[in-house]
């Protein structure tokens, strides 16, 4: 009934407007505000972003300096665990507040706590949010790692969430 002709322009017309799909789609996001600046990815492996901690006007940005108007801000520096790789390594440092509720953290958020099985801070991201009889808890995970943490982090246990990593 088909010849193989008529299956390799089926597929060829298919093709076409698969490509232009993705061609106009990407084009439209693109044009639709060229003032921010865009990663390029064709994955769909999306890992939550931190939430917006900081607003434009807490900026300052001068010829000569760069002022971050940030209350109770904290200073922090990393060793090379890779955990958090390639976000954060032994030469990045981070900005860290301290957030007054839990319910101000959110998943995507990288958060600094003092870990109840080992004998030290950890930073990680939140990769979910829950809610037990003790009340809201976090699972975290380094963004390198394989697995979550082993425990559910209290909000009595973190000592600071990221809201800016210098390189």
């Amino acid at each position: 009934m088909y010849g193989s002709g008529s299956k390799l322009k089926f597929l060829a017309i298919i093709l076409s407007i698969f490509i232009f799909g993705w061609f106009a789609n990407n084009a439209y996001s693109f044009l639709t505000d060229i003032s921010k600046e865009r990663p390029f990815s064709i994955s769909s492996n999306e890992i939550k972003s931190p939430g917006d901690w900081i607003q434009e006007n807490q900026v300052k940005i001068r010829d000569k300096a760069v002022t971050l108007v940030i209350k109770n801000a904290t200073w922090a520096m990393f060793t090379d665990t890779n955990s958090m790789d390639p976000v954060i390594d032994a030469e990045s440092h981070a900005i860290k507040i301290m957030p007054q509720k839990a319910s101000e953290l959110s998943i995507g958020d990288i958060i600094s706590y003092r870990s109840s099985s080992i004998n030290g801070i950890i930073i990680h991201r939140i990769i979910d949010k829950r809610d037990d009889e003790q009340g809201i808890y976090f699972i975290t995970k380094g963004d390198n790692n394989r697995y979550s943490d082993p425990e559910k982090v209290r909000f009595s246990q973190i000592t600071g969430v990221v809201v800016g990593i210098l390189y």
